[in-house]
């Protein structure tokens, strides 16, 4: 029984990553699709480079360590708390380590700042005054 479940446990470790890159591949496969039957209905380009752009899912904005860095400190805190109620040190050791990563993530975000961000503030207090 013991054989089935370590085999079982294997599996699940090959099948979901399998699973989920086949089904991003597909998902971008029918996005393409259906950009390549608009694009063949419409005769102006400006139009295609506007559906590629409401198409593409990447982030707009820079990304805010230090926000991320605050999100990891505290579930490395709970990770830990859990720990010390239910699970016993080595969940201690995880949380420990999870909070030191958002603990040198929330000092990354203070060190190196998204310049961008800042600037397009600064753009839009002196637009208004």
């Amino acid at each position: 029984m013991n054989d089935v479940l370590a085999l079982f446990a294997i599996l699940t470790g090959i099948i979901i990553p399998l699973g989920v890159f086949t089904w991003l591949y597909y998902d971008a496969k029918n996005k393409r699709e259906t950009l390549i039957e608009i694009s063949k209905n419409l005769g102006n380009s400006d139009r295609v480079d506007e559906l590629m752009a409401l198409l593409d899912d990447r982030p707009k904005e820079p990304v805010d360590y230090r926000r991320g860095g605050v999100i990891a400190l505290f579930v490395g805190i709970g990770l830990y708390l859990m720990g010390t109620v239910f699970l016993g040190p080595m969940l201690k050791g995880v949380g420990l380590l999870v909070a030191a990563i958002g603990v040198g993530t929330t000092i990354a975000g203070y060190m190196f700042p998204n310049d961008s961000v800042h600037l397009s503030k600064a753009v839009e207090k002196f637009e208004e005054g």
